[in-house]
């Protein structure tokens, strides 16, 4: 048998796997991602960014969606889940202000 004919043959399976490994990880991501907003701990008092314990049933804190934690503050999200939409792979953010 011929070696470049095994080499080519090597190649050809080692791009169906790497094309399907690609196909399989775009999927993935695609299903992978929900509607759900990012959420996290913090106190509504003072925004501070608290232990997921502190939002459990009798604790001091609330779910803040959205937004991010900066200098242990959280920031551009919202108390509200329904005031925050998650965006993504082919997702976009609403501004909350309509044209017209």
């Amino acid at each position: 048998m011929d070696t470049s004919s095994t080499n080519k043959r090597r190649m050809r399976s080692g791009a169906v796997a790497l094309g399907g490994m690609g196909l399989l990880a775009a999927t993935l991501v695609a299903c992978g991602s929900s509607n759900e907003p990012d959420k996290r701990c913090a106190s509504r008092s003072s925004l501070d960014h608290l232990n997921n314990k502190d939002c459990k049933s009798g604790g001091t804190g609330s779910y803040y969606y959205g937004g991010s934690v900066k200098n242990g503050k959280v920031t551009g999200g919202s108390f509200d889940k329904s005031a925050v939409t998650r965006g993504g792979i082919g997702g976009h953010s609403s501004s909350g202000s309509s044209g017209g």
